[in-house]
């Protein structure tokens, strides 16, 4: 694998340069880079509307033919030329910053193009027929507020129909190739694909938009859209999704294969090497990470059993796992409200120690909501970041399709400090609010980063006036030892040839995980592979650099101070966050 170029005139330059200088000093680059973000959502439109920009909201571009991946490929060709014509030397601290992480992004674009992805489609964990549902319920990102919202979206339905035709086309091409999905894969996405099949359209989550008009429309606007819509659910968006499950239940079924790591296909080996580096941001081998998850599965084992010994439990590990998932002492709920309440209950608890961890919180609103009921049985807790406008809240969504199910020693208290406050809602708010920064940078996206940062955000629960019940913390220990288990089966998989059961059995064996959760799981790796990755890999380097800066600064470290500059520029590759940390804990030195 290419090793990551090192940075070094950046680095010494960023000691040397003013803490004054800003980016756009450079017009020519500033430009460039604006260019890059312009043209750049005209490929991604839904990217777009995902950040409250209303302007693409009508296009959904084919993105899976061959038209579609040369005019990218030529595009990002072409910004790889334009930016080297750029001399770093001509740039500033911030530019040079911004310089990096461009030209790290195009690049990673340009390999990955070398692989055929696109014969899949979509899986049963993401892809447009997901996202489809999303959007077009009312209750995702795509606006309905305008008429000409309503028109907009009714475009985005056309682009859908012609672009499930051309998914089957793909995904035969992908069977003519051994490039197919796991049986038990297409197996979960059939019943997605026939959930969205109803008889009335008034019943289709499609509906959404019409139960909610705003209060501004006529009685004329109302009754044509009723009538648009109707008929866009009934002759389009239907007819769509039911010739999608027939083609993968008739077609696509019988030709999906017996094994589960993307290793087994053409050329898989080289697709996995390349994944790992482009969740991960690191030239780390497959079998580095294998290693570094099963120790932090042994260290995390270890911890747990100190808490099995501090509440007196008798039995193996395994047994107390059992006692977590089956007492019905952890599963006090009655009510979903309930399951929110307790919730907004852990932000209360944390909200007068993040003044000591943060110098800047984001402007952004933020609200804790229960999954939408169409996903809810199959979604995992996730944050939808706010619009960078400030229109729409960051939203912490919780799936309770049983509150009487749900387990208070799941993790409670860590997935908050996770998906929502200070994870993902300060960290993504935080980037997209800078508007120093150019926008390709504040609506930039690396897992390492990004899911590294809300992995090691669990870890400052304590900190925060949290996991003071052993219970809390032993589940805070069950999400990082799931963090960890995800580095040896990820890999596992791809690499090392296991099969969807060893995975599940390996899952079973070291954490509290029911049969049903240990199997969703490992097939959304299966689906996704390397993404997995992404998580422990940054955690561990956000900590590595913690630790190195408190023990060189030692009284000079502030650990807001740290904060703060980690999350200054969002995103970018873990090479250059390195070298910029360190740029800055040597500014700290000099002072």
């Amino acid at each position: 694998m290419k090793k990551i170029v090192l940075f070094t005139i950046f680095c010494l330059s960023i000691v040397a340069c003013s803490k004054n200088e800003k980016f756009g000093e450079n017009s020519d680059f500033s430009d460039l880079c604006q260019e890059y973000y312009e043209e750049r959502l005209s490929f991604f439109p839904l990217e777009a509307t995902s950040q409250g920009d209303n302007r693409f909201n009508d296009k959904l571009p084919n993105d899976l033919t061959e038209k579609f991946r040369n005019d990218l490929f030529n595009f990002y060709q072409n910004y790889s030329e334009k930016l080297s014509k750029i001399k770093p030397q001509d740039l500033n601290e911030e530019e040079k910053l911004v310089y990096q992480n461009l030209k790290y992004s195009i690049e990673v674009e340009i390999e990955g193009m070398s692989f055929s992805s696109h014969l899949i489609p979509f899986q049963q964990f993401w892809g447009l027929p997901l996202t489809m549902g999303q959007l077009g319920s009312g209750e995702g990102s795509q606006p309905f507020k305008t008429s000409k919202d309503y028109n907009d979206w009714l475009k985005r339905v056309d682009g859908f129909t012609a672009w499930a035709d051309t998914a089957i086309n793909y995904f035969n091409k992908g069977i003519n190739q051994d490039i197919v999905l796991p049986r038990s894969l297409v197996e979960k996405m059939i019943p997605q694909m026939n959930s969205m099949v109803v008889e009335d359209p008034k019943t289709s989550l499609f509906y959404g938009p019409i139960n909610k008009f705003p209060k501004e429309f006529t009685a004329q606007e109302k009754s044509v859209f009723t009538q648009l819509y109707t008929e866009a659910i009934s002759k389009k968006l239907i007819p769509t999704y039911k010739k999608l499950g027939e083609y993968l239940s008739n077609t696509y079924l019988p030709k999906s294969r017996s094994t589960s790591g993307i290793g087994t296909n053409p050329n898989g080996k080289d697709h996995y090497n390349y994944l790992i580096k482009y969740w991960t941001t690191t030239d780390k081998t497959a079998d580095q990470i294998f290693q570094i998850g099963m120790a932090e599965v042994n260290r995390i084992k270890s911890e747990m059993e100190k808490v099995k010994s501090e509440v007196k439990f008798n039995g193996t590990l395994n047994q107390f796992f059992t006692y977590l998932k089956t007492d019905k002492k952890f599963t006090p709920y009655k009510t979903p409200e309930e399951v929110l309440a307790a919730f907004r209950n852990i932000q209360k608890t944390i909200d007068p120690n993040l003044k000591s961890m943060f110098n800047n919180t984001p402007k952004a609103k933020f609200e804790i909501r229960r999954t939408e009921a169409f996903r809810e049985a199959s979604a995992s807790a996730e944050y939808n970041p706010a619009s960078a406008d400030g229109s729409r809240p960051g939203i912490f969504y919780v799936p309770i399709p049983d509150a009487t199910k749900f387990n208070t020693t799941s993790g409670m208290e860590s997935l908050f400090l996770h998906e929502a406050i200070p994870g993902h809602h300060y960290q993504s708010s935080l980037q997209q609010e800078n508007e120093n920064l150019p926008k390709f940078m504040r609506f930039n996206w690396y897992g390492a980063y990004g899911e590294g940062w809300a992995l090691y955000c669990e870890s400052l629960g304590k900190e925060l006036g949290l996991y003071k019940d052993p219970y809390q913390y032993m589940g805070a220990l069950g999400d990082e030892m799931h963090r960890a288990i995800r580095l040896v089966v990820d890999i596992g998989l791809h690499a090392k040839n296991w099969t969807r059961e060893d995975a599940v059995n390996y899952m079973l064996a070291n954490e509290a995980i029911s049969n049903d959760g240990a199997i969703a799981e490992i097939e959304r790796y299966m689906a996704i592979p390397g993404q997995a990755l992404s998580y422990k890999i940054g955690a561990i380097k956000i900590r590595e650099l913690r630790s190195k800066y408190e023990a060189s600064l030692k009284k000079e470290f502030k650990l807001a101070d740290f904060h703060d500059e980690f999350l200054k520029h969002g995103c970018m590759p873990l090479e250059v966050l390195e070298y910029k940390m360190d740029a800055w804990a040597e500014k700290k030195t000099k002072k």
